[in-house]
């Protein structure tokens, strides 16, 4: 780890306040405004560099969606898999596909498992009754 990932700093603290406020993915613009709008005078340079850190260290998930790159604060540190709504951006953490089921889909491919992610996008109940 290097020391600016290890060194508490106000506006990390008020990043990653922010972000466990959220609760749900966001993204960088987002978490800014949210910021702004309570008052701090944080850049957005700043906000994307401690998410980036923060989910470089663990402590936050990142994902790709809707081609933006969006951040969640990340209780459980162990590995870990999210459906997450397209339209609102809840998110519910699912339990990891089985790992017998991982190795033989990529064997049968001729590849062996190094690492894995999954992400299932789709509506929640909220925004399909909404529709």
């Amino acid at each position: 780890m290097t020391e600016h990932v290890i060194r508490q700093t106000k506006q990390k603290d008020a990043v990653r306040k922010a972000l466990r406020a959220s609760g749900d993915f966001v993204t960088a613009q987002e978490l800014h405004r949210q910021l702004e709008d309570d008052g701090s005078t944080i850049g957005l340079a700043t906000v994307y560099r401690q998410l980036n850190l923060l989910a470089e260290v663990g402590q936050a998930d990142t994902i790709q969606l809707n081609g933006s790159q969006m951040f969640r604060m990340c209780e459980d540190t162990s590995h870990h898999h999210h459906l997450v709504c397209t339209h609102c951006g809840k998110t519910v953490e699912i339990e990891p596909p089985d790992e017998t089921w991982l190795r033989k889909t990529a064997a049968a491919h001729g590849f062996t498992v190094s690492s894995h992610t999954l992400e299932l996008f789709g509506l929640c109940e909220d925004c399909q009754q909404g529709q």
